[in-house]
């Protein structure tokens, strides 16, 4: 079986991230392609777009939010990501069960004896409306009812888990502040949720794994369950088995892979890239080393924006003052460092809408 190595699983990996050159497609296909991209800080997928896609528009991302194209949810991991509408109608209902232990995994002492589908019903019957509602609202009209839980599980349990809702434009848009006031995601799109499949098997499973190995492979199902929280998904992976080609990685863990889909030549030059915080390039994986050392793992999961230099983790960066400000993990060669420049002057603008080409690489 083919072994293929930290450098070759890196240029794959950016090849699938549309990171290894800028791709020419729509905001709303590179949504799609990526599966979702992590939204819990609203700003952060423009950074992300804007490295992926030549030419980008943060009003053309703008317009799909508020066009219903694209809405902003809880998904994989119970974290906000942004996805296609499409794709969070197919896929929700097969996250309900985790969603709920997620929350159960933290607060299971305070929904006990709690009968959660009673709970899901009265959460929708209020949002029902059509009326947009924080969690405290929401919390506020059932807190009565259900006094047990604290409100702040409560709200968690219902907004996160049991209540399939969207959060509302201006919440992630362009530039724009906004709290988070959620609407049913059925009423929001105005199309109700694919319902699990009524024979028993499992078609969304199986289309998650062909589109995560599309967008993140080659990896593991370890990779995978890290990347969408399911655990339920090795019936999925083995109904796909003949139709997927497997490798090994260095320390002989099987990994899946489409057969056609790119695997670059190791020595592809790899371009500078500014990833925003928690980017999928890093999270997508239970084992991020192919991107990311060891050592630095920690600040993919603590929300640090980061530099990719040559196919890796180098730096990390930040804004102050209109100023991109990039704080390098390791020393950078002449070239390096000119190349890094030379990128977040175009981020600054980017982010400045055009005001602002400052840049300052700091020391190792």
């Amino acid at each position: 079986m083919t072994v293929l190595d930290t450098r070759a699983l890196g240029r794959a990996t950016l090849a699938r991230q549309l990171l290894l050159e800028p791709a020419d497609i729509p905001v709303l296909d590179a949504v799609g392609h990526l599966c979702g991209l992590q939204a819990q800080e609203p700003q952060e997928p423009f950074v992300g777009l804007w490295s992926r896609l030549r030419a980008f528009d943060p009003a053309a991302l703008s317009d799909l939010l508020t066009g219903r194209s694209l809405v902003r949810t809880h998904l994989m991991r119970r974290t906000v990501h942004l996805l296609t509408a499409d794709d969070v109608l197919a896929w929700r209902s097969r996250y309900d069960a985790m969603l709920r232990q997620r929350v159960l995994g933290t607060y299971r002492r305070e929904f006990e004896g709690i009968d959660l589908d009673e709970l899901a019903a009265a959460g929708r019957a209020v949002m029902a409306d059509g009326e947009p509602r924080t969690a405290a609202e929401l919390v506020r009209a059932l807190a009565e009812r259900w006094p047990t839980p604290g409100r702040r599980a409560l709200g968690e349990m219902l907004v996160a888990a049991l209540v399939p809702v969207v959060q509302l434009p201006p919440r992630g848009l362009w530039r724009a502040k906004g709290g988070v006031r959620n609407a049913l995601l059925s009423s929001w799109l105005g199309r109700e949720i694919d319902p699990p499949a009524a024979d028993g098997s499992d078609p969304v499973g199986q289309a998650l794994v062909r589109r995560y190995l599309a967008a993140y492979g080659p990896a593991s199902s370890a990779d995978l369950r890290a990347w969408c929280g399911l655990a339920g998904l090795p019936a999925a992976v083995a109904a796909l088995r003949e139709e997927l080609v497997t490798f090994r990685d260095e320390r002989g863990r099987e990994l899946l892979d489409l057969p056609e889909a790119p695997r670059p030549d190791p020595d592809t030059p790899a371009p500078v890239r500014f990833l925003p915080a928690f980017d999928n390039a890093i999270l997508g994986y239970h084992d991020r080393g192919r991107i990311i050392d060891d050592a630095h793992r920690g600040l993919s999961v603590a929300g640090e924006r980061v530099v990719l230099v040559a196919g890796r983790v180098a730096a990390t960066w930040g804004v102050d003052a209109d100023t991109v400000v990039v704080s390098p993990l390791r020393g950078f060669s002449r070239a390096d460092r000119d190349a890094v420049a030379e990128q977040g002057r175009e981020l600054a603008a980017f982010l400045s809408e055009g005001e602002s080409h400052r840049v300052r690489v700091d020391a190792a």
